[in-house]
């Protein structure tokens, strides 16, 4: 699979090492407005999400696929619904494992 079709889970603190690539955030979306929503990520940071037309926001939690496009900000390009029983903290855990250069190199490149 080339890197290109990779979408690598991040949390707020990891946003700057991804601009112009496609991640996946795990989130609690806080406010919303017309074609933005702020989010709480796995970290406890607030990311300011794009919104792509449609996107219908279901459940307490959500993963947002998109395009990360400063450190703060990603231009969605789908959404997943995740319910109502979602562990951040252990989303973080795991993000941080995911980014553990013991791992991530192994894994991903």
């Amino acid at each position: 699979m080339s890197s290109e079709h990779v979408s690598t889970r991040v949390n707020s603190a990891r946003l700057p090492d991804f601009i112009g690539q496609t991640v996946r955030l795990a989130c609690k979306p806080l406010q919303k407005s017309a074609d933005i929503i702020t989010v709480q990520a796995s970290d406890g940071g607030e990311v300011t999400v794009q919104l792509i037309r449609d996107a219908e926001i279901t459940d307490p939690y959500i993963e947002v696929v998109g395009k990360v496009v400063d450190a703060t900000t990603i231009k969605m390009m789908s959404l997943i619904n995740l319910g109502s029983d979602l562990d951040l903290k252990l989303v973080n855990d795991t993000v941080e494992l995911i980014h553990d250069p013991r791992f991530y190199t192994r894994m991903f490149t």
